[in-house]
């Protein structure tokens, strides 16, 4: 029997920002990821293809909404003053250009953000005719809120509106091309839609009168083994600039992985040596692969493997195999990955222990 992978879902999404602490703040007040998987600072020697060929000194914070989904990597670089894309970055150029999150009601999450004094879009419809908005962060990243009413997408609910990352909205250069990579490589053959028009949501976000082809991906088995069902099923939108007046362009043009914006979308996966075999069995190769180059990676108090690769236009994908989590650190007590089987999704009581990583702040 042939050796196989499997995808638990998007662990996190990476945002490059200026502050960890002060990011944190509002990701946790706005998207109540509270819990804390883990807090390091260290080199990041294995991203050499991207960081300019040096280790560079950094602060990552891995932290997860509990209601389900995806978290948030944390990243700020500490040798220098992580730099913004040097052009405004608009609908169509090349990379992550928003996260989605789920929220359980569209209209009052965005009528709550208003009262916070947030910057929010007004509200739209996407092809499954679900609610959906925008919202801004304080360094300018923007945040797709849609409302997620499949009781499968949540993993418990505490009463907040929101729960963790959803998904993507990516640029991309050929977007049939895009799809096959997210299709083959990922697993989203599922379309829920596509269209090519003026969209009125794009147009708003400094693109009036230009076309674009977009297309929303789903699953049709929704992972089911591992973290899945804290992480939950996901979905990509991929989006086209048809006839876009200025050129588009990858949006880390010029800047090291880590520096301000979306850096990639992450998946928890089991049996790393398979996916590196599919992926270059498909022409997609890993441009970065810890367990080749260091067989005893660790973050933190976390442990695990990692590898990247790029879709058709250079956004970066991440595949985690988790080895081991910390789960009530004061106590000793952390959750061994390899004493389960891949193949089944972890206890429920397991994942709901993660509740005593959650931290009421940061520090510095």
């Amino acid at each position: 029997m042939k050796d196989t992978f499997s995808l638990s879902g998007i662990q996190q999404v990476g945002i490059g920002v200026r502050d960890v602490t002060a990011a944190w703040r509002w990701y946790n007040e706005f998207f109540g990821v509270d819990a804390i998987i883990f807090d390091e600072k260290a080199p990041a020697e294995y991203m050499l293809p991207y960081t300019g060929g040096k280790p560079r000194n950094r602060r990552a914070v891995l932290a997860l909404n509990l209601q389900g989904g995806g978290g948030f990597e944390i990243w700020q670089h500490r040798d220098f003053e992580p730099r913004a894309a040097e052009f405004k970055v608009l609908p169509g150029d090349y990379g992550v250009y928003a996260c989605k999150i789920k929220c359980r009601d569209a209209v009052k999450t965005r009528n709550l953000y208003i009262e916070k004094g947030a910057q929010v879009s007004p509200i739209y419809k996407d092809f499954l005719n679900r609610n959906y908005f925008y919202v801004s962060d304080p360094d300018g990243n923007l945040f797709q809120m849609v409302q997620v009413e499949d009781p499968a997408a949540w993993f418990a609910n505490d009463g907040r509106p929101t729960g963790g990352v959803y998904g993507a909205v990516v640029g991309v250069a050929d977007l049939d091309a895009a799809h096959t990579f997210y299709n083959k490589m990922l697993g989203y053959d599922v379309i829920h839609g596509e269209k090519t028009e003026v969209f009125e949501d794009l147009e708003r976000q400094g693109v009036a009168g230009c076309r674009f082809r977009r297309m929303l991906l789903g699953q049709s088995v929704p992972p089911k083994a591992g973290f899945a069902p804290l992480l939950g099923p996901s979905e990509i939108e991929l989006i086209q600039a048809l006839d876009r007046p200025e050129p588009t362009r990858k949006i880390f043009e010029n800047r090291y992985w880590g520096e301000l914006g979306f850096i990639q979308i992450c998946y928890d996966i089991h049996n790393m040596n398979a996916l590196r075999d599919s992926a270059e069995a498909l022409g997609y190769p890993f441009t970065v692969d810890s367990m080749r180059q260091n067989p005893h990676f660790g973050m933190g108090d976390a442990a695990g493997h990692f590898a990247y690769n790029e879709d058709p236009s250079g956004t970066l994908i991440e595949y985690v195999e988790t080895l081991r989590v910390p789960v009530a650190k004061k106590f000793g007590l952390f959750l061994n990955l390899q004493r389960f089987n891949p193949e089944k999704p972890l206890p429920r009581l397991l994942l709901k222990a993660l509740r005593f990583t959650r931290k009421k702040d940061l520090g510095d």
